[in-house]
C-alpha cells in the first residue's frame, strides 16, 4: 500500500509539530519553510521575548536583594543580553532541525503557492522553482504584526515587536501602543532595563481577554512600579519631532501629545496568507483561513492550524491543532476545543488563566461560586517576595465543577497547567481539594482558592462566594 503524502507549509510550532506527528503515523512528509525553522515563536516571538524578560527579572532581583542579605550593584551589559537571546534561539532552532532529520522529514526553504488543491510551487531560496504534489496539505503560515490605519504608523516612526527584541541600545523612553499580552510583556521588560514606559490602550483595561479583577491588579502593580498606563485612549497620529517620536492621543475628549525615543506598536497580529494562492486550491479565507473543529478548510484535503486560522493565536494551541490535523490526515477524527486552552502573560508577576472568566459567566447567566486566595497568605510567595498576587477559582452550581481558574503571581504560567488538566477531566472543587498539595509550594494557593469557593478556606477569611 502506498504511503500517504503530507506537505506542511510553515515550520513554526504548529507546522513542525504537525510534520513530526504525520511522520510518526507513517506519512511521507515534506515541510516548506520560508525563512528559518521554528517560525515566529522560536525566532521573533515567544522565546526571545521570554529570554529578554528573564534577563530583566534577574537584573531587577539582583538590584533589589539587599532585603534578603544579598547586597549587589548589578551592571546591565546589553550586548550580552542580546547574545544570550540569540544563543537560546539558535539552540532551539538546531533542535527542531535535528528533529526533522530524525523523523526523515524533507525540508524545503522557500515560498509556497498553490497551483491546484494537490500541488504547490515553491519559489526556493536559491531562486529555483520546485513543484510539490501531496495527498494532504497542512497550512501553518502563522501571523504578522498589524499596522493600524493611523497617520504616520506605516513609516519609520514606529517599530513593531520584532524590532523591539533587537534594539541596538535600551531606549530612555518608549510609548507602547497596545495593552495586550505583547505590549504588557515588553513594557515589563524594558521598564526593568530602565526605560520610561507609557502604555496606551484603547479598551477600558489592559489585557481585556483575561480575568478583569486580576488584570486590574496587574495594572495597579505596574503603575506602582512607575509604568504609566492610559486606558480608554485613542491614538490619532504619529510624527517625528527632531530626535524624538511623537504620538497624539485622545483620552476623555482631550488630546495630548506623548513624546518618546521609541514608539512600539503592539495592537495585534493578522494571518500571513500572502502568496499562498488559496483560491486556486478552493480554500476559503476572510481575515484568516476558515476551518472547522477538525482543522479542515473548505478543501477536504487541506487543513490549517495556528495563527493563520485566527482561532487562538497561541503557540501551544498551534501545536495541538497541528497534531489534530496530522492525525485527521491519516484517518483520525479529532477536534480542537479551545475553551480549555490556557493563556499566560509573562509580566512581573505573571498572569494566567484557563476556562471561563467571571465576566463570561455573568454574560452567559451561569450560576457559579468564586473563591479567591491571596498569595500574601502563602509561605512560598513570601519567600519569593512576591506577595501581591492571588488565585481565583470559579465553580459551577450545584455540582461544584471547575469552570475557570485564574492566577496572578509568581510562576502563574506553570501553576495553570494543573487547572487546565482538572477542567479537561471535568473535575470538581472537591476533587481538587482532596488532592494533597506539597508544602511549602505556590500550588497550595490553587487548593486554598477552591476551599474559599466553598467558604472553607483555612489560611484566609471566608466571604460571599456566589456569583
Amino acid at each position: 500500500m502506498d504511503k500517504k503524502s503530507v506537505t506542511v507549509i510553515g515550520g513554526g510550532p504548529g507546522g513542525y509539530v504537525a510534520a513530526i506527528r504525520a511522520a510518526q503515523l507513517g506519512a511521507e512528509v515534506t515541510l516548506i519553510e520560508k525563512k528559518r525553522m521554528g517560525g515566529t515563536c522560536l525566532n521573533i516571538g515567544c522565546i526571545p521575548t521570554k529570554a529578554l524578560l528573564d534577563s530583566a527579572h534577574v537584573y531587577h532581583e539582583a538590584g533589589a536583594s539587599a532585603g534578603i542579605g544579598v547586597v549587589a550593584s548589578p551592571h546591565l551589559d546589553w550586548s550580552m543580553v542580546q547574545e544570550r537571546r540569540r544563543s537560546v534561539i539558535d539552540r532551539l532552532v538546531l533542535g527542531v532541525e535535528g528533529l526533522m532529520r530524525t523523523n526523515k522529514i524533507r525540508v524545503l526553504y522557500g515560498l509556497a503557492g498553490f497551483l491546484d488543491p494537490h500541488t504547490v510551487c515553491v519559489n526556493m531560496a536559491d531562486g529555483q522553482k520546485q513543484r510539490v504534489s501531496s495527498d494532504f496539505f497542512i497550512l501553518a503560515t502563522g501571523a504578522e504584526p498589524l499596522v493600524p490605519p493611523i497617520p504616520g504608523a506605516g513609516g519609520d516612526i514606529c517599530i513593531d515587536s520584532t524590532a523591539a527584541l533587537s534594539l541596538e541600545k535600551v531606549p530612555d523612553s518608549m510609548v507602547i501602543v497596545g495593552g495586550g499580552v505583547i505590549g504588557v510583556e515588553l513594557a515589563t521588560a524594558y521598564h526593568e532595563f530602565g526605560t520610561k514606559i507609557t502604555v496606551v490602550e484603547m479598551a477600558g483595561n489592559i489585557l481585556p481577554n483575561m480575568d478583569r479583577t486580576l488584570s486590574e491588579k496587574l495594572k495597579a502593580d505596574m503603575e506602582h512600579r512607575g509604568i504609566r498606563i492610559m486606558t480608554g485612549a485613542k491614538v490619532c497620529s504619529f510624527e517625528k519631532k527632531g530626535d524624538m517620536c511623537a504620538c497624539c492621543v485622545e483620552q476623555e475628549h482631550t488630546q495630548i501629545t506623548l513624546e518618546a525615543e521609541t514608539i512600539l506598536l503592539c495592537i495585534g497580529r493578522k494571518a500571513s496568507l500572502k502568496g499562498l494562492n488559496l483560491e486556486k486550491a478552493g480554500v476559503r479565507a476572510e481575515r484568516a483561513i476558515l476551518t472547522d473543529a477538525f482543522m479542515r478548510t473548505s478543501a477536504e484535503n487541506i487543513y490549517a492550524v495556528g495563527d493563520c486560522n485566527g482561532q487562538l493565536m497561541l503557540a501551544h494551541a498551534a501545536s495541538e491543532q497541528g497534531i489534530i490535523a496530522a492525525e485527521n490526515c491519516m484517518g483520525g477524527s479529532r477536534s480542537f476545543d479551545g475553551s480549555i486552552c490556557p493563556g499566560g502573560v509573562y509580566s512581573f508577576p505573571e498572569l494566567a488563566g484557563v476556562g471561563f472568566t467571571e465576566e463570561e459567566l455573568r454574560e452567559k447567566n451561569i450560576s457559579y461560586r468564586a473563591g479567591v486566595f491571596p498569595m500574601a497568605a502563602n509561605g512560598r510567595a513570601l519567600i519569593y517576595r512576591q506577595d501581591t498576587g492571588m488565585v481565583k477559582v470559579l465553580t459551577g452550581e450545584p455540582y461544584g465543577e471547575l469552570l475557570g481558574v485564574h492566577v496572578y503571581g509568581p510562576q502563574a504560567t506553570e501553576l495553570i497547567a494543573e487547572a487546565a488538566l482538572a477542567i479537561k477531566l471535568e473535575a470538581t472543587a472537591d476533587e481538587l481539594i482532596d488532592t494533597i498539595h506539597a508544602h511549602p509550594t505556590l500550588s497550595e494557593c490553587v487548593r486554598e482558592a477552591a476551599l474559599a469557593a466553598q467558604n472553607r478556606a483555612i489560611h484566609t477569611g471566608n466571604r460571599k462566594t456566589r456569583g
